[in-house]
């Protein structure tokens, strides 16, 4: 007898997403804030987010606000220095996208998120694209030369409150996507084709307000996949999805990766992989 999901979400959906799921042999995943709460880190935009609490901590992050005042950047630089995701460790929600990789499924994994906590839960750097970049590295602004975060803020706790880019002296900042700065191009093709390359796309703990991030649920969705959302929230996709899910994602998420794979029989298709298209 198939077993009920976490208790939040009723056995019908719980049904429907272990089914859904289960078909998948190659998933995308799109990961956001809500997979690494668990882990100690607030999210942005939920009921007790970071900017919910207090929306000027988002000018730390607007590229404009923080070439053009100093003060903005020595407030940034404290606020990285008191990141809980220094001393954070990954959860059972990350855990569970290592063992969908171990066991073949997971295509790629999509991520909002720039604590590197999917890597050091025991994901390949290479099956993880960081949509947003990662606060573990610093990128200079003028020169573009990149450094460890840790020296950085080992300057900041020495008495620097705005330490410069030693090669050039330009300013210096996380290597992190900053409001008014383009993604980078060449991991936004990635992350299309792996959209456009899997038979399931699995959001997990995003909005999916921010774009273009959420703007690959739509496109998996045209291409043909099927769409399960996790998230405690709804979500403007929530109507297209087959299934939505809003239990802990701690919970949910391993229940979902321990749904034993389905073999339907038929041959995998996607639009992503041209060795496929003549089955279509």
């Amino acid at each position: 007898m198939t077993q009920p999901g976490p208790e939040v979400d009723d056995s019908a959906t719980w049904q429907r997403a272990r089914e859904v799921f289960g078909a998948a042999r190659r998933i995308t995943a799109l990961t956001g804030a809500g997979v690494s709460t668990a882990s100690g880190i607030p999210d942005f935009r939920g009921p007790d987010g970071v900017w919910t609490r207090d929306p000027q901590t988002a000018r730390l992050t607007d590229i404009d606000s923080y070439l053009a005042d100093e003060q903005v950047r020595v407030l940034a630089w404290r606020a990285r220095a008191a990141n809980p995701a220094w001393h954070a460790e990954p959860n059972a929600a990350h855990r569970a996208f290592v063992d969908l990789d171990e066991a073949g499924r997971l295509g790629a994994l999509l991520t909002q998120n720039i604590d590197e906590l999917h890597q050091r839960a025991g994901l390949a750097r290479d099956r993880v694209l960081e949509l947003h970049g990662t606060m573990r590295r610093t990128v200079c602004l003028h020169c573009g030369a990149t450094g460890a975060m840790t020296d950085a803020l080992q300057r900041v706790a020495d008495g620097e409150p705005d330490p410069d880019c030693r090669s050039c002296g330009g300013i210096l900042k996380s290597a992190t996507v900053f409001f008014g700065q383009a993604l980078d191009a060449d991991v936004v093709r990635e992350a299309r084709h792996a959209a456009l390359d899997c038979d399931l796309f699995l959001a997990a703990g995003t909005s999916l307000t921010v774009h273009p991030a959420a703007g690959f649920v739509e496109l998996a969705a045209r291409a043909g996949a099927k769409l399960i959302i996790c998230n405690a929230e709804p979500t403007p996709y929530d109507d297209i999805a087959d299934a939505v899910l809003r239990g802990p994602l701690t919970e949910v998420l391993p229940a979902l990766a321990a749904a034993p794979l389905i073999d339907s029989g038929e041959p995998l298709r996607t639009w992503g992989d041209p060795s496929t298209w003549e089955q279509m």
